[in-house]
């Protein structure tokens, strides 16, 4: 016998016992008759001794399996991931903004060489100036006799 068995037991101490005892019935250990007298001796027990008793055939801890699901992330490393997600979401969207506008401007520059290699083409043909490689303009020959303008 445990030298606490004599003890008097509190109302949170019945009412954590009540807890684990609804636990065994949803785990499938307890029919729902048995668990029934079972809270009710946990809620009229006095001693640690008596509460102990209604816990005996019950596994202390839940087991490993038990506990996969319920593993709670400590609230650092969530912000961690959070974050670390955030941050990777915002890399993506700038690489692709990066990659958009270079894109872009890669179109622009040739728009811009091609309207620049067309004005000078159109301002020299203005100017009057031709290229080399043009043949010279045929020249009119003035006939012997008479005044173009004469008849």
């Amino acid at each position: 016998m445990s030298p606490h068995s004599s003890l008097r037991a509190s109302d949170a101490d019945r009412d954590a016992v009540a807890e684990r005892l609804r636990g065994a019935a949803v785990e499938g250990r307890l029919e729902p008759d048995e668990l029934e007298e079972r809270l009710h001796a946990a809620l009229r027990a006095r001693t640690y001794g008596e509460l102990r008793r209604l816990l005996a055939d019950l596994p202390a801890n839940p087991t490993a399996w038990d506990l996969h699901g319920t593993r709670v992330m400590p609230a650092a490393r969530t912000a961690f991931a959070v974050a670390l997600k955030v941050l990777l979401t915002l890399a993506v969207v700038a690489v692709v903004i990066v990659v958009a506008a270079a894109m872009a401007t890669w179109w622009a520059l040739w728009a811009l060489v091609w309207f620049c290699l067309c004005g000078r083409r159109c301002a020299t043909n203005r100017l009057g100036a031709s290229f080399a490689w043009r043949a010279p303009p045929p020249l009119h020959r003035v006939r012997p006799g008479r005044p173009a303008g004469l008849r």
